[in-house]
């Protein structure tokens, strides 16, 4: 079944409106991820060495009495 009195035109301007409102939404979400994402790289610690925990520990590898 077919809706009666289709006017394609008419339909293509009363859309336009929300369907651009609807893409801004988008686009200022993936903003704010982006943001959110960027801030906490920039503000974290990075890869880097630890420091072991223990007092008495060697960080360097390998570094045990050879028999």
């Amino acid at each position: 079944m077919s809706a009666p009195r289709t006017n394609l035109e008419k339909q293509k301007r009363r859309h336009i409106v929300p369907l651009l409102g609807m893409l801004l939404v988008v686009v200022f979400a993936a903003g704010l991820i982006l943001y959110w994402q960027f801030e906490e790289a920039s503000q974290g610690d990075g890869p880097g060495i630890e420091e072991p925990s223990d007092p008495g520990a060697s960080p360097e590898v390998g570094s045990g009495t050879a028999d």
